[in-house]
């Protein structure tokens, strides 16, 4: 009596192109919280953050460059705000804020190395 229930995902860019969403819903919503407040760059990279999921879902050609350019912004961006974020307090300070960063950039690199290698694939 085995079953076989275990979910294999056939398509792992479905993955990352669901990480592309949270993170996209997650900055322009950021933005919106803060009445607008916040600097104008995390919006745009939320926008950009959002295409770039339709192009992972879709598997388009255009993807790559898209993945490519939103992976040094995005690391630049996570690199910069972690850094900051240091200097001015301790790392448990803001601990949850500092392991998301810290996340986030582990993710947007394999992310990154999975559809890079995978980019035949994409039509």
């Amino acid at each position: 009596m085995t079953s076989k229930s275990g979910s294999k995902i056939k398509n792992p860019a479905v993955l990352f192109s669901v990480f592309y969403v949270a993170v996209g819903i997650a900055e322009v919503g950021y933005f919106a919280i803060e009445n607008f407040a916040a600097p104008q760059h995390i919006p745009v990279l939320g926008i950009l953050s959002l295409i770039t999921a339709y192009t992972v879902f879709k598997m388009k050609k255009w993807a790559l460059p898209l993945v490519v350019g939103l992976f040094f912004v995005g690391i630049t961006f996570g690199a910069t705000t972690l850094s900051n974020s240091l200097a001015l307090q301790t790392f448990g300070e803001a601990l949850l804020f500092h392991t998301a960063l810290i996340a986030y950039m582990i993710i947007l690199l394999i992310a990154s190395i999975y559809i890079v290698a995978r980019r035949e694939k994409f039509s």
